[in-house]
């Protein structure tokens, strides 16, 4: 297990802020010892929390170009056949995953190939369950080719909790199944846009794991 190098800096930070309050507390307004080991308890329950938000555990990804893979760590919250409009522009099936705060905040490539679309779009921080998160809030669109010619899309989707989106994958980068292409900061969402063909593995409510569980089949 290690800490994810979108963390450090932050964890750094929070580390030196309750250090420094809790030597206020003590050394210079020398509040009572009840007052000062009940903050100190608090201090040390929220660097633990944040800690745990940027945890990047070792996995050994089940590469499988049959299949497509989990992008993060969450619960499936959606599936359905959507009109897909940004870059297909026809009926896809999309399969969404909600990230708590509890989750593993690590985005992996659900398919290896190469990154035929990607696009960044500002927008809002609706709550990540909300069904216009898709469309209008934050968020990044990443296509990938298959070596089959097959496409498939997926989008980090930003929420009322998680509004940094960190994506390290561009138009022309050749991305490995299971590897990491990105992080969402304490929460959100990632969709999945599959052909209306391809084999759902996965029901409503299943837990997943980012490059471990099979969300589809692919056809053919």
């Amino acid at each position: 297990m290690t800490i994810h190098k979108e963390g450090r800096k932050i964890l750094v930070i929070l580390l030196l802020l309750l250090f420094g309050i809790n030597y206020l507390l003590i050394e210079i307004f020398a509040v009572a010892a009840i007052v000062f080991n009940s903050f100190l308890g608090c201090s040390v329950m929220l660097f633990l929390l944040v800690l745990q938000f940027f945890r990047n555990p070792k996995i050994t990804p089940l590469i499988d170009s049959k299949f497509v893979l989990a992008p993060a760590d969450g619960k499936v919250v959606v599936i359905e056949e959507v009109e897909e409009v940004e870059y297909f522009n026809n009926k896809r099936t999309q399969v969404s995953i909600f990230m708590s705060p509890v989750n593993v905040h690590v985005n992996r490539n659900p398919v290896s190939g190469i990154v035929s679309y990607f696009k960044y779009h500002p927008g809002k921080y609706l709550v990540a369950w909300h069904p216009k998160s898709s469309t209008q809030n934050e968020r990044t669109t990443v296509v990938v080719k298959m070596s089959d010619n097959l496409e498939v899309l997926f989008r980090q989707i930003a929420g009322a909790v998680a509004r940094r989106i960190k994506c390290y994958i561009k138009e022309g980068d050749v991305v490995v199944q299971g590897a990491e292409f990105g992080f969402i900061k304490f929460g959100s969402r990632v969709d999945i846009l599959l052909p209306t063909d391809a084999t759902i593995c996965v029901n409503l409510g299943d837990k997943t794991q980012a490059g471990m569980t099979r969300i589809a089949e692919l056809p053919g």
